[in-house]
């Protein structure tokens, strides 16, 4: 098994597409996940290009008036999480992803689920994040959150390595 550090670098040489019809077929699973339709408050992310594409989810949740919650990077080790309000709420922030300015969301057993964004995940739910640890720090507190886990198809993989701090997740769609 290849080290986490040589995993990620295999898969940045790696481009994925997200296409508009597997866009949609990606929120049509991920809408129609059970725990995910019947959540009230959700953490979600707002996409970088590799990434499963959410801004069109988080707009129909809001829609929908159920609660989204986003993570903002706030220095090199940590990230916290706000309240969505708009789009236009939205600033640039770090590594150029739209972070939201909304209130400060403390109350991390409220989330119902956590759509966890990753560069690959296995079948037994484990997660290759990008290396900088943010969501293992966050994952720890979301005791009560039901954890999906996103990825581009071809980022199913056989084995991820695991590290004793690693959180698996619940079910995972790519």
């Amino acid at each position: 098994m290849e080290s986490k550090r040589e995993l990620r670098s295999l898969l940045r040489r790696q481009h994925v597409e997200w296409p508009a019809e597997q866009a949609a077929r990606f929120a049509d699973m991920l809408c129609g996940n059970e725990m995910f339709s019947r959540a009230r408050t959700i953490l979600l992310y707002y996409s970088l290009p590799d990434e499963p594409p959410t801004e069109s989810i988080i707009e129909r949740l809001a829609a929908e008036g159920r609660r989204v919650v986003l993570p903002r990077v706030v220095s090199d080790d940590a990230m916290e999480l706000r309240i969505y309000t708009s789009v236009a709420a939205m600033k640039r922030g770090a590594f150029g992803i739209l972070e939201p300015t909304g209130p400060l969301f403390t109350a991390y057993d409220a989330i119902d689920v956590a759509v966890v964004p990753g560069m690959a995940f296995d079948a037994s739910g484990h997660r290759l994040g990008r290396g900088r640890g943010y969501y293992d720090r966050l994952l720890p507190k979301l005791s009560k959150a039901y954890l999906i886990g996103v990825c581009h198809h071809s980022r199913l993989l056989a084995d991820i390595p695991v590290d004793a701090h690693d959180v698996a997740m619940h079910c995972v769609i790519a």
